[in-house]
């Protein structure tokens, strides 16, 4: 075991205070963040200011990255910049038979260190992140093709609020049963009573396997890193081939955090595979992987909670997600919201409106009665409003993530009748990058043969404006979409208590999160740690919410000992 440098007291007076504001927060539900969002707010206490953040980002490039860790048996690594230029770094590939036989040997000391002293290790290594913020941020936008200011925000102090949130909640699920020995005293009448000294101890399930994903390598990969680790689990991190370096630097930084805490480095570790070695498939049915998290495709979700029985599979996979447009008393407002809320990284979110139900008859609105022809060719014209300095839109849309989600954009056009056309945006700090606009595409929802286009899910920025003979057809179709393909979000617009209870009622029973009438500086697809719940766990978009303590409880079960009084 390692020398610890950090001590538990040490640990504690650096972050039982921000652990004990993320309990309360979770229950209170109020807005609340250690992590600055500003790139300003870098730069003193050890952080990376801008200049030093991208100098060491920068110092990446071309490298072999580090790590120290066993069974590194050569080296690999393909990342290009969806901005054009390629990492041309070189990471170590795992012998699994090696490395993980190593992951489980720091267990037991992990173990009996108890919930408080994971959870503030775990602070810690989100503070180191933290400080690193800007080189994380070019880290992030040069595998997801987020823009600079997103990448920044999101991979940044977003992902880390999410981190915090599992913290949060992974220490107050192990606490809910009393730590260290508890007496027990059954009296027996006459007779003396029966006593018993009883201990109970949060014990991880094994290893964890964490599958990251190519769009937000850290915000959906630390929910489940950090409520692994703080349940006592080592975690295997296993990036998406297409965006290895934001996860590699946080393993690496967990690394030297557990190592100087006086613990094995090898809790935490990385699993980095050959071009086209697919090695998630293999490493999700090994007997030591007891803990899968997943976001991505269907496809591979339900490919892991059908073969991977060994393990508690968590997966965010893919839904169709939908905007119910009935009325509203800002009409402006709500152009304008959906507007952001269609371009933002492209729409290459899991939380992006796809479809747009809206009567055919039109909607009431501020503005006296619109048409449907109105209302859809108004937000295109609210698209191209934003979208039309080509600074603003790069700023928003940043590059697409790869070819796959140019062919859907370039395919959609002819799925019906464009009401925005997508436009191609030249981005001069990177020639290369492969930036467009969203497309509009107008769909009759009475005609079966729209129905392939609205009911499947396609990823990027392609939305459908989908007319319905009603509200309340709107509604039925809302229903069945989220209940059949499932939805991260769902959205609605109405001016009457009565529709407002109905598109309620609709996801209150298919479990779907709702945001209604946002018509400012909040957007459907966006949502706050410690508050806001990202998935629910209860539609097939995801059998997991981020994060509740159902995210966290089955990562660990509690071992009694009694012991004869």
């Amino acid at each position: 075991m390692a020398i610890a440098q950090l001590t538990t007291d040490r640990l504690a007076e650096k972050h039982r205070s921000t652990l004990d504001q993320a309990l309360d927060t979770i229950r209170t539900r109020a807005y609340w963040s250690p992590h600055p969002e500003h790139p300003k707010a870098y730069g003193a206490d050890g952080s990376l200011d801008a200049a030093a953040g991208l100098a060491a980002y920068q110092a990446l490039l071309g490298t072999r990255f580090e790590l120290d860790q066993p069974g590194t048996d050569g080296w690999t690594g393909a990342e290009t910049s969806p901005y054009g230029p390629s990492l041309g770094i070189e990471y170590p590939h795992a012998d699994i038979d090696v490395l993980l036989p190593a992951m489980r040997a720091g267990t037991g000391a992990w173990r009996d260190a108890g919930p408080e002293t994971r959870a503030l290790v775990c602070l810690e290594i989100l503070a180191r992140i933290s400080a690193r913020t800007h080189e994380f941020a070019h880290a992030v936008m040069h595998t997801s093709g987020q823009a600079f200011m997103m990448a920044f925000q999101a991979g940044g102090p977003h992902a880390q609020d999410r981190g915090l949130e599992a913290v949060a909640y992974a220490y107050a699920e192990q606490t809910r049963t009393p730590a260290g020995r508890a007496g027990w005293s059954k009296p027996q009448g006459k007779r003396d009573p029966l006593e018993l000294s009883k201990e109970f101890t949060p014990v991880g399930r094994g290893v964890a396997l964490m599958i990251g994903c190519n769009t937000f390598p850290t915000w959906n990969g630390y929910p489940g890193l950090f409520a692994s680790l703080a349940t006592g689990n080592p975690v295997l991190v296993k990036p998406h081939p297409r965006a290895v370096l934001p996860l590699a630097l946080t393993v690496r930084v967990a690394r030297e955090v557990l190592a100087e805490a006086g613990f094995d480095p090898n809790l935490v570790a990385l699993a980095v595979e050959r071009p086209g070695e697919g090695i998630a498939k293999t490493l999700a049915v090994r007997p030591e992987i007891r803990i899968i998290d997943y976001t991505g495709s269907t496809e591979f979700g339900d490919w892991l909670e059908t073969h991977a029985r060994q393990a508690q599979v968590y997966t965010e996979k893919a839904g169709v997600n939908t905007v119910v447009v009935d009325s509203t008393d800002d009409y402006k407002g709500m152009l304008s919201n959906l507007a952001f809320s269609l371009s933002l990284y492209s729409g290459q979110m899991c939380t992006t409106p796809q479809n747009l139900l809206i009567p055919r008859d039109g909607i009431a609105t501020d503005q006296g009665p619109k048409a449907y022809d109105e209302v859809v060719a108004d937000l295109a014209a609210a698209v191209g409003g934003l979208l039309g300095d080509d600074a603003r839109a790069n700023g928003l849309l940043g590059a697409l993530v790869n070819p796959d989600v140019k062919a859907r954009l370039e395919a959609a056009a002819g799925l019906g009748e464009v009401a925005l056309a997508s436009r191609e945006v030249v981005n001069p700090e990177y020639p290369d990058a492969v930036v467009r606009t969203p497309v509009i595409v107008k769909l009759d929802g009475s005609k079966p043969d729209a129905e392939a286009a609205y009911f499947s899910e396609c990823f990027g920025p392609v939305s459908f404006a989908v007319s319905v003979d009603s509200t309340a057809d709107a509604l039925e179709l809302l229903r069945r979409t989220v209940r059949e393909k499932g939805a991260m979000t769902v959205g609605a617009y109405t001016t009457s208590a009565d529709t407002e209870r109905a598109v309620e009622e609709v996801c209150l029973e298919e479990s779907a999160q709702l945001s209604l009438n946002l018509t400012g500086g909040v957007f459907v697809n966006q949502t706050a740690a410690f508050s806001d719940f990202h998935g629910s766990g209860g539609n097939p978009a995801a059998n997991a919410a981020l994060c509740d303590g159902a995210f966290v409880a089955n990562r660990f079960r509690v071992v009694e000992v009694r012991r004869q009084a």
